[in-house]
């Protein structure tokens, strides 16, 4: 008997040392809010609308989520740490994160590239990529390698 409890013991150890290491990454729970409000509107909407269809329907969804954000946001982009010019984000949300909407059957990669683009042009830390024009809604978090010390490249999260 002692055995087994000795077993059991062991069992449960091993089962605590195993946990799931979980990564959290910053404004995870806000582009969590974000996603999900997107999940929403692409469970009513479906797909194959025009992008300005689905930007209306996400911030109808993000004021019922309580969500702050600023729509088609006039962003400064600076080159060199002057201004050279401006471009509307679709959205800005809580003065941190920004959001790119599509609704396209296939994001590209100059899509992708865009919204990283942006975000290192808006010297904003994390964004969203977020394409309606699929039966699945697709989403991408990005990170701006700016911010984070040790990569030398955005990463990107699905």
């Amino acid at each position: 008997m002692n055995e087994n409890n000795g077993n059991k013991k062991s069992t449960e150890s091993d089962k605590s040392q195993k946990s799931v290491v979980k990564t959290v990454y910053k404004y995870s729970e806000l582009t969590g809010k974000i996603i999900g409000c997107a999940m929403e509107v692409h469970k009513i909407l479906g797909n194959g609308f025009q992008e300005v269809i689905y930007q209306r329907a996400l911030a109808k969804e993000m004021i019922l989520q309580g969500v702050g954000f600023s729509r088609e946001h006039e962003m400064p982009i600076f080159y060199k740490e002057e201004q050279i010019g401006t471009r509307r984000v679709d959205f800005l949300i809580e003065n941190v994160i920004s959001v790119e909407l599509k609704a396209v059957t296939k994001t590209e990669d100059v899509h992708l590239a865009q919204a990283i683009n942006y975000l290192e042009a808006y010297n904003l830390e994390v964004g969203l990529l977020i394409n309606f024009g699929t039966k699945s809604l697709e989403f991408k978090r990005l990170i701006n390698s700016k911010f984070n010390q040790g990569n030398q490249k955005n990463q990107i999260k699905s």
